[in-house]
């Protein structure tokens, strides 16, 4: 006679988001698609590039592509090309804006360095 034992299965951990929005960054991106960008879709990929290696890239697209993930965060929506994701799971997206510029910047758990000019990073 053979007996089996019920274990429960373990619980699963959540996932961190793919990728969030600062509120700076929601709001930027509002005004975008309202006005300079109507009709069209931010999309981040991450490009082999730089001292450190890889870079990321904003493109505007007219809509997702078959290899795009839809992300929406704060009623705001960017695609993320899908070869990207495993460099930028739980990234928050940022607006800056500096006395000598302004532009999007990205905080990143999975990266383990940037170059000294900050254009690339590694993980």
């Amino acid at each position: 006679m053979s007996t089996t034992t019920d274990t429960p299965a373990r619980p699963r951990r959540a996932l961190p988001p793919l990728m969030t929005l600062s509120d700076t960054a929601a709001e930027r991106l509002r005004a975008l698609y309202a006005k300079a960008e109507q009709g069209r879709t931010l999309r981040i990929a991450v490009k082999t590039k730089g001292c450190s290696g890889l870079s990321y890239d904003l493109s505007w697209v007219d809509g997702p592509g078959p290899g795009d993930e839809v992300v929406t965060d704060k009623g705001i929506t960017v695609l993320v090309d899908r070869k990207a994701t495993l460099f930028l799971t739980g990234t928050v997206m940022d607006y800056e804006v500096k006395a000598m510029s302004a532009g999007f910047t990205f905080v990143n758990p999975n990266e383990k360095g940037r170059c000294g000019c900050g254009e690339s990073f590694h993980v």
